[in-house]
Formats: structure tokens, sequence, C-alpha cells
């Protein structure tokens, strides 16, 4: 199938360096307000790469459940493939593809581990069926069936028919710490406005990129 005619100009007003906070993170916080008025299905979905030792490279989406200064939280199994590819190389890429506002946020750096009270006080706010389906789930495993799948949620149902569900100990978050930060906004002819922040010591460096 030939796609190579499928194209749009990205109208929008441009994107200057005077407009922009002299820190990123805030700088985010402004862009992600700005899509979560503009009803962007799923603000908070971006694409995760990493790469194990194989020097593969593997990408999903998942969902941003918190952010501050020290970097961009995500939940996920400990035994899931990107977990193990992140025990391997623990470093990441995150894309926020704001496509209905002509606009992306590309963010790479170093991956943590949160600490258990992180996890702790996020799993308590999940709804019971997600924290059921963390206990089902070993992510990534191959299953002969979806019944086996919906067995064992009945299983944990029973199991935890009474009072509060548990962190499971093989289960919490990520934290991406930024190192490298652009906000790319879509201009007319392909002639796109990106500017990049570089951490560098206590502070940001901030150059715009040819498009």
């Amino acid at each position: 199938m030939d796609i190579s005619d499928m194209r749009r100009d990205f109208e929008s007003e441009g994107l200057d360096r005077d407009a922009l906070d002299s820190n990123p993170v805030k700088q985010f916080q402004t862009w992600f307000g700005d899509a979560r008025e503009a009803g962007i299905l799923e603000p908070n979905a971006m694409s995760l790469a990493t790469t194990g030792s194989d020097g593969m490279p593997d990408i999903r989406t998942v969902l941003l459940k918190y952010f501050d200064e020290s970097g961009f939280v995500f939940y996920t199994n400990y035994g899931s493939r990107k977990a193990r590819e992140l025990a391997e190389n623990p470093k990441a890429a995150l894309l926020f593809p704001w496509i209905g506002l002509n606009r992306q946020v590309r963010i790479q750096g170093k991956v943590e581990k949160v600490s258990k009270s992180e996890s702790l006080r996020y799993f308590a706010s999940r709804p019971r069926g997600s924290q059921i389906g963390a206990w089902v789930s070993e992510q990534s495993r191959a299953i002969t069936s979806r019944g086996l799948l919906e067995q064992k949620v009945a299983e944990m149902k029973r199991r935890f028919s009474a009072g509060e569900i548990p962190l499971p100990d093989f289960w919490g978050g990520y934290r991406v710490v930024p190192e490298r930060i652009e906000f790319w906004q879509g201009r007319p002819s392909r002639l796109h406005d990106r500017f990049e922040y570089v951490k560098q010591n206590d502070g940001w460096i901030i150059d715009r990129l040819q498009p």
C-alpha cells in the first residue's frame, strides 16, 4: 500500500524562545494543561522506549501518573519485559504525541524505581478491579487462553474478598529522571519549531533545533 500522499500542513502560531519557561518541567506542565483543556484523549498516554542488553529497541504506551522536578513516574509489573530491560539498561525515552495540538514532547533520562511508600500510595488509589489485575497478570508472559486469565481473576477475588488488597511485592513505579527534554511545535511546510533543554549541573541549556 502506497500512502506517500498522506499529509497535512501543521497550522499553528509557532513557538518562540521568549515564550518558554526556563524550567522544562514547568513548560511541560503548561503544555500538559493545554492538552487537557483541548480534550486530547488520554493526554497522559506516553510512548516508553527501552533497550535491554541485546540492544534491540522496544516501545509501548504507558500512562504517566505523576511528575515533578524529580521526574516522570509510571507503574508496572517488575517482572514485565520493560522492567527486565530497565534492569539491564536503566535508561529510557518518553514521547507525548499531542497531535491534535500539533505538538510533541520528547524526554530522555535515567530510570530509577520509586520508593515502596510511593507505590503503595498510588496502588491504594486504584480501582479495586485494577488492584486485582495487578495480582493476576504475570505481565509479558505467555498464557494459553483468556479463560485461564479469567480463572485467576476469580481466584484473586475470593482471596481478597474482604478488606484492603495489599500491594504486590512484584509491582511498583519507575521514575524517568530527565536529562534532555524537547518541545516540538508543528509549523507549515515542515518548518517546525523545536526547542531542546539539556541538563547541565543545576540548570538547563536551551537550544533551538532545526526541523
